[in-house]
C-alpha cells in the first residue's frame, strides 16, 4: 500500500511526522508500510520495556480479554488487587491507585500533596518542581514542567509551582515557605536532556523535606520500571519518598499508570479521585506480566551490565569525533553532541539502508537513547555501528 493511500489528513495535526506508517513490530524493530525495518532506539518514547509486541504482554491481553474487560472502578477485580500488591512489595509504598496515563497519575500525585497539605498544612498548596522538568501535557502538569515556553502557551497557567535548579539543594531551600507541601522531581529528567538527579542531592532533597514536614513526590513516569537499573530510579539514592509515579514502561505498551503513596499521605476520600478506566483488569494483567518479568532472577542486573557497555561505547564514540561526552542513568542514556546537528542525525539514521535506524534528539545538540530493557548487545552494536557511520559523515 502507497502511503499516498493513508488519509493522514483525518488525523490532527500535532507534530510533523515522515511519511512512514508503521505495520508490524517485534522486540526492537519495526516494519512501515514497504516491508523497511527499522531498528528503533525510541520504543514508543521508553515504553516498550520488554520491547514491542512481547509475547508476554500478547498472551496477557488474550488470556485477560476472554475473562473479563472491566467491570467497572466501582468493584474490585483480581488483576487491579493483584498488581497493586506486587507494587506496594516491592517498594516503600503502602498505596496505590491506577491511571491511564503518566499526566494522570502525576495529576493525582498534585491532588493528593494538596488535600494532605489541606488536612496537616493549613492549606498549604505549592509544590517546588525544577526547570526542564517535565510532567505531562495536561494544563495542571504543564505548569507544573519547566519547559521553556509552556508558561505562555496556554496561559494562564495553573499557579502553585515555584521553580528550582536541579542538583542545587540551596535553590530549593529559599523557596520553601509557609504555602510549601511539596517538592516534585523526576529522578533524570528525561525532556530536559537526560540530567540525572546526583545521589547526594536526592539524599538532601528527602533531609530537607523531611525538616521541614514537607512531602517528597518523585515522577518516575520514565524512569520508573526498571529503566535505570533498578525498579524504580529513587532506588539509587537509597531513600523513600512519599509519593511516586508510573506509567510507560509499567505497561509496557499499552495505557497504564499508578499513583503510589505512603499510608500516612493516603487522605482521598470518596469523591475525591477516580475514573472509568483506572485499574481496568485488562491494562492490569498486562501490568502483571511486565512486573513479573523485570523481576525475574538477573533480570535487572543484565539492565545494569548493558548500561555500562553503553555508556562506555558512547565516550568512545564522543572521543572519536570531539563531542562532549555521555550521561544518563541505566538505559536511559544521551550523548552530547556539542553542536546543533540532532536532527540531521536522527533523519540521516531513519533514512539508512537497508534498514533504518529510529534514534531521537530532544535538544539540538543531544540524542537520547531508549532501548527496549532486554535489547542484545548485538543490537547494541549494530546502533553504535550505524551511529558512527553517520557521525562520520557529518563530521568528516
Amino acid at each position: 500500500m502507497e502511503f499516498s493511500q493513508y488519509n493522514v489528513n483525518s488525523l490532527m495535526y500535532i507534530t510533523p511526522r515522515p511519511e512512514i506508517v508503521f505495520t508490524e513490530g517485534s522486540g526492537m524493530w519495526l516494519t512501515d508500510h514497504t516491508g523497511k525495518r527499522y531498528l528503533d532506539y525510541l520504543q514508543g518514547w521508553a515504553v516498550n520495556c520488554l520491547g514491542h509486541s512481547p509475547a508476554v504482554i500478547h498472551e496477557a491481553l488474550v488470556s485477560q480479554s476472554k475473562k473479563l474487560l472491566n467491570p467497572s472502578p466501582a468493584f474490585y477485580n483480581a488483576p487491579m488487587v493483584e498488581l497493586a500488591t506486587m507494587l506496594t512489595q516491592q517498594s516503600c509504598f503502602d498505596r496505590v491507585f491506577f491511571t491511564n496515563s503518566g499526566a494522570e497519575a502525576n495529576e493525582g500525585a498534585i491532588k493528593l500533596a494538596r488535600k494532605w497539605g489541606q488536612l496537616n498544612k493549613n492549606g498549604a498548596f505549592e509544590i517546588i518542581t525544577f526547570d526542564h522538568g517535565f510532567h505531562g501535557r495536561t494544563l495542571a502538569t504543564m505548569s507544573a514542567s519547566g519547559k521553556p515556553g509552556w508558561d505562555t502557551l496556554f496561559a494562564p497557567q495553573v499557579s502553585g509551582f515555584p521553580k528550582a535548579d536541579l542538583n542545587d539543594i540551596a535553590s530549593v531551600e529559599k523557596l520553601i515557605s509557609d504555602k510549601t507541601v511539596a517538592v516534585m522531581l523526576e529522578p533524570v529528567q528525561g525532556e530536559g536532556g537526560v540530567i540525572p538527579a546526583s545521589r547526594e542531592f536526592m539524599q538532601q532533597l528527602r533531609a530537607l523535606t523531611q525538616k521541614h514536614g514537607i512531602l517528597l513526590i518523585v515522577d518516575e513516569v520514565q524512569t520508573g520500571m526498571g529503566r535505570t537499573g533498578e525498579l524504580f530510579g529513587y532506588q539509587l539514592s537509597g531513600i523513600e519518598p512519599d509519593i511516586m509515579t508510573l506509567a510507560k514502561g509499567i505497561g509496557g505498551g499499552v495505557p497504564l499508570g499508578a499513583l503510589l503513596c505512603r499510608e500516612a499521605v493516603a487522605c482521598f476520600v470518596p469523591g475525591d479521585q477516580g475514573g472509568t478506566y483506572n485499574g481496568a483488569p485488562l491494562m492490569t494483567a498486562v501490568g502483571i506480566a511486565v512486573l513479573k518479568e523485570l523481576t525475574k532472577p538477573g533480570f535487572l542486573d543484565e539492565v545494569k551490565q548493558k548500561a555500562a557497555y553503553l555508556s562506555a561505547e558512547l565516550i568512545n564514540l564522543s572521543e572519536e569525533f570531539g563531542l562532549q561526552g555521555e550521561r544518563g542513568e541505566g538505559l536511559l542514556r544521551a550523548l552530547k553532541l556539542g553542536d546543533n546537528i540532532g536532527a540531521e542525525i536522527v533523519e540521516k539514521a531513519r533514512n539508512l539502508e537497508p534498514f533504518g535506524l529510529l534514534l531521537n534528539s530532544p535538544r539540538p545538540d543531544l540524542l537520547r537513547f531508549m532501548p527496549a530493557l532486554n535489547v542484545t548487545r548485538e543490537e547494541l552494536d549494530l546502533m553504535l555501528n550505524s551511529l558512527k557511520g553517520i557521525l562520520r559523515d557529518i563530521k568528516g
